[in-house]
This record gives structure tokens, sequence and C-alpha cells, in this order.
């Protein structure tokens, strides 16, 4: 076998190099993360380590693909309609924005853009956290035009994630109230709450709500939220301190049936 070439590819915070022939078929992958050549036939093995050689850092497995588990089954049965792990981060933001751009020019900077950034920066610093475990889906639809910007499962439980732009203002929450700076009051910790209750039921799990302040100059509380964590977007790290919620497979199977649209009909 010759002419294999080594395609890099780099989704939802896991790095993968693929080793393909020049019609394009797959005959293995190297998984950097977990140290593990898989491949689809045993009689390639030695060019493909060969084609890999400059990739390869430190001792590495090098076998078939591991047995798929019963979580893993059931998320290759989705209709690629049905599952909503390919979202990026804002995903209904930048469908929104590509149908309807708005004006060229106009007055005050368009609002959904600044979302945009927050659902982003957000969505980026939760992806990074599924090196220790966790699992983020993006863009949650739900029933009535609704979504969770982000939904963060793994081992310290379930959080609906809400991202709000905050660049250089002051931010003050005074429950069920959030002002950012000189804006009027809105009761978004109200709608934080409902939303994380409409997917507890869908997932007929407990999910937590929490606000990600994006760039805040300042945040002040008048008192602790009830059932509401607020962080900014760089203390979204911390969750990966979080754990004895879940275990690995309760992980697994959870965003199993989170990424199936339709679990989230019935909301």
């Amino acid at each position: 076998m010759s002419g294999l070439r080594v395609v890099p590819t780099f989704r939802h915070g896991r790095e993968r190099l693929y080793v393909c022939r020049e019609d394009g078929s797959d005959v293995a992958w190297y998984d950097r993360e977990a140290g593990r050549v898989n491949l689809l036939g045993e009689d390639s093995r030695d060019e493909v380590l060969h084609a890999l050689k400059p990739f390869l850092t430190g001792p590495v497995t090098v076998g078939p693909p591991p047995v798929p588990t019963p979580a893993e089954l059931a998320r290759l049965t989705l209709h690629p309609d049905d599952d909503l792990a390919p979202n990026r981060p804002g995903e209904a933001l930048l469908v929104a924005l590509d149908r309807d751009p708005g004006p060229a020019r106009r007055l005050r900077p368009d609002p959904r853009r600044r979302a945009l950034i927050a659902e982003q920066t957000a969505g980026q610093a939760l992806d990074r956290l599924e090196g220790v475990g966790w699992r983020t889906l993006h863009s949650v639809p739900l029933p009535g035009g609704d979504r969770i910007h982000h939904l963060v499962i793994g081992p310290g439980g379930m959080f609906a994630v809400h991202a709000l732009y905050a660049r250089k203002a002051r931010v003050l929450i005074a429950d069920p109230m959030v002002t950012l700076g000189r804006h009027e009051a809105e009761p978004l910790l109200r709608r934080l709450r409902a939303d994380a209750d409409r997917a507890s039921y869908a997932l007929t799990a407990e999910v937590r709500p929490l606000l990600a302040l994006v760039e805040p100059a300042e945040v002040t509380l008048t008192a602790q939220p009830r059932g509401v964590r607020v962080l900014r977007e760089t203390e979204l790290a911390g969750l990966a301190r979080l754990g004895g919620v879940l275990k690995p497979a309760d992980v697994e199977a959870l965003h199993g049936m989170a990424r199936d649209r339709n679990t989230w009909g019935r909301v």
C-alpha cells in the first residue's frame, strides 16, 4: 500500500489524525489524547505507522478500533438532522446572521453579534473541558423558539449555561434581576431557572442553571442567587474540579440522550 496521506481533524476539543488512501477512504486514525492508533485492517499496519511516524508522540497502542459501548451504538443510529452534537457555539445566531445580516451601516452595533461573541467565548471554554470527562452541547433548541446556549454534562453534574455579553460593563445581580451597565434590569435568573427545569424534565435528571458573564468590568451580587451559579468566562475552567455526581457511563448516557433533538420536543 502506498500513497497514504494524513489528514488532521479537531472537533469538540479532541484531535484525531486520519490516515487515508489516495481515493479518500480511511485505513486508520490516530487518537493523540488516547495514545492509540486504530487500524481498520491489520495488513496496513506498517504503512500506517510509517505515515504517522512524524506525528506520533510517546508510547502508542496499535490495534483495531475498540468495541463501541451501548451509548456509542445508540448515537450512531441518530439521523444527522436530529443530532445536536455538531452544533457550533452560537449555532442559532450564526444561522440567523447568515440569513439576515442586517443593514451594512447602523447607528448601534447589532446586538446579535455581541450575543454571538458571548456564546462563542463561553462555548470554547466549555469545549476545553472534554479532556477531563465533560461533554458540551451548544444551541439546544426548546419548543417555542427558546434555547439553552450550552448544556454541559460531566462528573460534577449537568448545567444549563447562559452566556451574557458584559464587556467592560458593571453587572448587578439582585435575584432574579440582572442589570447590565446602564441598561434596564431584566429578570434573567427566572428565565435561567425555567430553562434548567425544562432540561431536567427532558433528561429526567437534575440540571442546574449557570450564568456565564463574558468580560465584565465588575460583578456585584446583593445575595447569592437561589440555585444559580454565576461565573465569569475565565472561571468556567473551574468546573473541571467538580465531581462526585455522575460516573463516566452516566455522562455518556445523558450526553447521548441530550444530543437527540427529539428529546427536547416534549418540554
